[in-house]
């Protein structure tokens, strides 16, 4: 399983928990770097990118609270823009740390990705795409009474969240220059926090105020790069059905046809599993003779070491253990 291209999604929530200070998100990027140079280490050529949820969404408040007439907010894309610089660049500098500690003369390069998506995409009537914190109903009321134009759901039991428009993704523009980088020995990251979101116009490219699914971005590039693997981070090792019940069992090996069996019996939630599932899907459909993997950050080098982790792929295999 070496020398493949190879896409791994890290997801925002890996980069940062609680703590939402500079410090803290680059502690815990420095030890992700740990797991993704192992990939360089047995061969692979790496492309990496990332989710942005909490981080988007600290900025849009930083941004609300402080907009002035003489300095105002910046819409949506530019704030995704924003965070693509700010992970980026600490990420660059823990793979950087970490390839040079393991003696690997490798350059590092973030790319600033804008991500295609339909003007006319019915996700711009329904918001649905989480950003930011937690909040109580108390904190929710104050900030919109000072935001009426920000829509919000309640999450899971916990807490509230800010949600927007999340339109699926059509094209990568950067995808090119991926490759580019890819071919001459470099790792990119790239599509961070689902890349930027623009709508063609004439021969340009105009932002708008959504924010894409990076599961789903990552797909896109993975598919328009030509990649032989794509790797979906999130909580757990496995994809599970019947998930915390008696009946609970992990999918190890698994086809595109079985997963959408377990799709159709409404075995995954709609804002955690099913967009990772159904990136997979997408993926291994146009890639038939790529993989989709999902499975944690701390399961990557059991993945490397003997495929732990749910693969999917376009032929039928034993699903679960």
């Amino acid at each position: 399983m070496t020398g493949r291209k190879i896409v791994v999604a890290l997801g925002g929530n890996a980069i940062l928990a609680t703590d939402a200070s500079a410090a803290a998100q680059q502690r815990a990027l420095r030890e992700t770097a740990k797991y993704l140079v192992k990939f360089i280490q047995q061969g692979d050529s790496l492309i990496i990118s990332h989710g942005n949820g909490p981080q988007v969404g600290n900025i849009l408040l930083q941004q609300a609270a402080g907009s002035t007439p003489d300095n105002p907010e910046m819409p949506i894309d530019t704030a995704v823009a924003m965070t693509q610089g700010s992970i980026g660049y600490w990420l660059q500098n823990a793979m950087a740390a970490e390839l040079a500690a393991l003696g690997l003369e490798m350059d590092v390069a973030t790319v600033v990705t804008q991500v295609v998506v339909d003007e006319n995409d019915p996700a711009f009537e329904a918001p649905t795409k989480p950003i930011g914190p937690f909040y109580n109903q108390e904190e929710i009321s104050v900030i919109q009474a000072a935001n009426p134009a920000f829509h919000f759901v309640e999450d899971a039991g916990r807490g509230y969240r800010r949600v927007v428009p999340s339109p699926r993704p059509i094209d990568v523009i950067e995808a090119g220059a991926v490759n580019h980088l890819v071919n001459a020995g470099v790792i990119p990251i790239a599509a961070g926090g689902g890349g930027i979101p623009v709508v063609r116009h004439g021969h340009g490219l105009v932002g708008c105020e959504a924010v894409i699914d990076k599961d789903f971005a990552s797909e896109k590039l993975a598919e328009r790069v030509g990649a032989d693997q794509l790797i979906i981070l999130t909580a757990v090792d496995h994809v599970y059905v019947n998930f915390n019940t008696p009946q609970q069992e992990q999918l190890t090996s698994i086809s595109v046809a079985e997963l959408q069996h377990h799709i159709a019996d409404g075995q995954f939630a709609a804002g955690s599993m099913l967009p990772k599932v159904e990136a997979a899907i997408e993926f291994v459909t146009h890639r038939p003779e790529g993989q989709a993997v999902i499975t944690s950050l701390s399961n990557l080098g059991q993945f490397i070491e003997n495929g732990s982790g749910t693969v999917v792929s376009t032929v039928s295999a034993e699903s679960n253990v």
